[in-house]
């Protein structure tokens, strides 16, 4: 099943026998809280979720956004509606990172049926709704393990051994600027792999084609294991599903940067070069 949906084929599925459950994960890294935006207009029968509170657990040597305890995930997801024999399908402001976190987290623990809207609410050319509905408890019940994670030292060690991915800008992969962590960098051996370059101007993703060729210029062909990281864990969230939009299966770095920096411990390189 292809990890994303169109506008056009979301609305169609929604008018038909098996609707999916829509959860709007509209969300800004420092940015406004989504559920004002979400209130003043969503796609009829969205659940909002929010993802500083129900994707991510509180920040600490984790990270910025560690990822939630399970079972308080699984109850989130059973109070938006989500089963685990209905599809879903996640949509955010149109950057996509949100709703990638969603979509990760879902796949994670074990839900067959997930699917982000390409594009996001911008795409979206039907009616909106104000209406916040209430729906059916749904059964998800989180299993853990279904998609590949990574923690501190298996980063590290992939970044040797095969390929790993920063999903930061690329002025924050190399250590000219960082605004929000400790310090600056990268991890040594990580190749520098910006989201921004795996969307369109409208926010849609490249083709498949195109991205399987953006990452194997990058390096995928060659490396027996591709993984992902990023500031907290979000964006990086959304270049794993690129990834999989290509056809690479690749792991996930939950604790990103801001875990690893937070170690002073822990090496830190600079500059444009992976070493």
């Amino acid at each position: 099943m292809k990890p994303i949906i169109s506008a056009f084929e979301c609305a169609s599925e929604s008018a038909g026998p098996r609707p999916p459950v829509l959860l709007d994960v509209r969300w800004q890294l420092g940015g406004p809280h989504g559920r004002p935006d979400y209130e003043a207009g969503h796609i009829p029968g969205a659940v909002f979720v929010d993802l500083d509170a129900e994707l991510a657990g509180p920040p600490g040597s984790g990270g910025r956004h560690p990822l939630p305890d399970p079972e308080e995930f699984g109850a989130a997801m059973r109070r938006a509606g989500v089963s685990r024999d209905t599809p879903v399908v996640l949509y955010d402001g149109g950057q996509g990172w949100a709703a990638a976190r969603a979509w990760w987290l879902l796949r994670w623990t074990g839900h067959p049926d997930v699917r982000v809207l390409d594009g996001g609410l911008a795409t979206w050319d039907g009616e909106l709704s104000t209406e916040s509905p209430t729906p059916a408890e749904g059964d998800f019940r989180p299993e853990p393990g279904a998609l590949p994670l990574l923690d501190a030292e298996g980063a590290a060690a992939l970044a040797r051994s095969g390929l790993l991915l920063d999903a930061r800008a690329a002025e924050r992969y190399r250590g000219d600027v960082e605004p929000i962590d400790r310090v600056g960098g990268h991890i040594p051996g990580a190749v520098s792999a910006p989201t921004s370059e795996n969307t369109s101007g409208d926010g849609r993703f490249l083709p498949a084609e195109a991205l399987a060729a953006r990452f194997r210029e990058l390096g995928t062909d060659g490396a027996p294991e591709v993984g992902v990281y990023c500031g907290s864990g979000v964006s990086g969230a959304h270049e794993v599903l690129a990834l999989a939009v290509a056809g690479i299966p690749a792991a996930l770095y939950a604790g990103s940067w801001s875990e690893w920096s937070a170690d002073e411990s822990r090496p830190v390189a600079t500059g444009p070069d992976p070493q």
